[in-house]
Parts: structure tokens; C-alpha cells; sequence
């Protein structure tokens, strides 16, 4: 059983790896387009180009940013996420960066949006009400799980002594 574990925790070392090389490549192709845009005319196409950067760098964090949670919680911590405080916990630190990253995917289709075709003024105004939706579900899910700790004080206790892993 113990080397099944070792498998499954290489495994999430892998794809906390292949994350990490999708957030570094979306990083290096966002930094040729904002060249690109600077060396350039000054214009609404670079203005343009400079949004979709900022898109590409969004979609950067959240790659990074999940490499890091599966890091820190599969690899490192070894936890067990099945007790309400690790999933709340788990779930905050995933959707935090994707709620931040969609409402900037939002503005970034507005953007553009409004400069190149407003009749797809819509899917902006859709994607942002989506993130949200996706906020108030999350805060109601923190909520609600909250509650459910308070019946397991020592859930709480056993992940504030997993975090010391980290520090």
C-alpha cells in the first residue's frame, strides 16, 4: 500500500510539473505579445494585443497556482483531503484563482468586445455573471462547510499541524 501512495504522490509531482510548464510558456507567449504590441505603432491593435496578454498571464496564475496547491497538498503534506477543513481549504485556494482569472478573462472579452465586434458584448456579459455565480456558490459553500467543521474540532487542529510541513 505504501508504494501505491509513492505512486500516486509522483504522479501529482507530474502534473504539478506539466502545470508549471503550461504557466511558463503561457508566460513567455503573453511577454512576445506585449513586445510585440511595444515595439510596434501604439495603436488599438496593440492595445489589444496588450489585453490579451493580460488574459494569457491570468491563465498563467491559475496553471501556477494550482501547481503550487497540488504541490503543497498532495506532495508535501501528503494530506488526505476528505475532512470539511481540508476540502474547504483545498477548494478555497483552487477558486480564489479561478474566480480572479475568470473575472479578468471577463474584462479582457469586454474589451475587446467593445473594440472589435459588440455583438459579442453578450459572451463578456455572460462569463462575468458565470465568475459571479461561481463567487456566491463558493461563499455559500464556505458557509455551509463552516458549520460542518465545528462538529469536527479536530480536523481543524490536524490541518493547522499539517501547514507546519510548510513553514
Amino acid at each position: 500500500m505504501k508504494s501505491l501512495w509513492r505512486f500516486f504522490t509522483l504522479i501529482h509531482g507530474l502534473m504539478a510539473a506539466l502545470f508549471t510548464c503550461a504557466a511558463l510558456m503561457l508566460i513567455a507567449i503573453a511577454a512576445h505579445t506585449g513586445w510585440t504590441a511595444f515595439t510596434h505603432q501604439w495603436d488599438q491593435t496593440a492595445a489589444l494585443s496588450i489585453i490579451e496578454a493580460l488574459g494569457l498571464l491570468a491563465g498563467a496564475v491559475v496553471a501556477i497556482q494550482i501547481a503550487e496547491t497540488i504541490v503543497e497538498e498532495e506532495v508535501i503534506r501528503e494530506a488526505d483531503v476528505s475532512g470539511p477543513t481540508r476540502v474547504r481549504r483545498f477548494m478555497s485556494r483552487f477558486l480564489v484563482v479561478v474566480v480572479v482569472a475568470l473575472a479578468i478573462e471577463g474584462l479582457v472579452a469586454t474589451f475587446k468586445a467593445l473594440h472589435q465586434d459588440p455583438s459579442q458584448l453578450w459572451f463578456a456579459a455572460a462569463l462575468i455573471a458565470s465568475t459571479a455565480l461561481l463567487l456566491a456558490a463558493w461563499g455559500v459553500f464556505v458557509h455551509l462547510n463552516r458549520s460542518a467543521e465545528e462538529l469536527e474540532p479536530e480536523a481543524m487542529e490536524k490541518a493547522k499541524r499539517e501547514d507546519a510541513k510548510i513553514q
